[in-house]
């Protein structure tokens, strides 16, 4: 999927699919860059994500951009999910450390044995926001819950995203466990830095994504 989505994107910001333009049916991409469908629908979610193309249904996909700005996931733009990640995610893993009972705790374990153990991406994905909303629950604040639910489902996006492209998964289990050490510690000035450091390196993947601009030496255009 990497490669196809590198090869579209190359062509795209090489200006062989001018904006405006209509890439070709998805059986013939799949013919020419020989893949299946279900990786080519991945690359072209993947472009459409990036904000480069839009799909319009019964018509196909349309060059939109010719370079990458600003992810979208769902209905937030990745800088403004970032944004508030830092100033919500941050202050809730300080209070879930002072505040957080047996029960939160024993859950997070749980689930991050099973994040650690899984296979399938899909799987994993759905536990990472999960993991997230389980610190806002720690956090004994409802408030906090209800903001973590209300972008469950962008964060679900940018996690596919992230470990599609920037292979963050293994890392993410890294930093989830460093997370739930510092509130097993009750640790509040652990939590904070230990969840600056997560979404940081969520940030610089991000931001690595973005600004990774395709060789010109890829093979010819489809």
């Amino acid at each position: 999927m990497e490669a196809v989505l590198t090869h579209l994107r190359g062509a795209i910001e090489r200006g062989e699919y001018p904006i405006g333009a209509k890439l070709p049916p998805e059986a013939e991409l799949c013919r020419v860059l020989e893949v299946s469908r279900p990786v080519l629908r991945e690359a072209l979610r993947a472009l459409q994500t990036m904000g480069l193309t839009v799909s319009r249904t019964g018509s196909g996909t349309f060059v939109v951009a010719d370079a990458v700005q600003d992810p979208t996931f769902g209905d937030y733009a990745a800088g403004d999910l970032m944004e508030v990640r830092r100033h919500i995610e941050i202050p809730i893993a300080g209070y879930a450390a002072r505040r957080r009972t047996p029960e939160n705790l024993d859950r997070l374990e749980r689930l991050l044995d099973r994040m650690e153990r899984e296979t399938d991406t899909t799987a994993w994905v759905a536990m990472d926001t999960l993991f997230h909303l389980s610190v806002a629950e720690a956090a004994q604040n409802p408030v906090f819950r209800r903001v973590i639910e209300e972008i469950r489902d962008a964060l679900a996006r940018q996690s596919a995203f992230l470990n599609e492209l920037g292979d963050r998964r293994e890392r993410s289990d890294r930093e989830h466990r460093a997370i739930l050490e510092s509130l097993t510690a009750g640790s509040e000035s652990g939590a904070v830095d230990a969840m600056t450091h997560h979404l940081d390196r969520v940030g610089t993947t991000l931001t690595d994504i973005v600004r990774s601009a395709p060789p010109h030496d890829r093979s010819q255009a489809v």
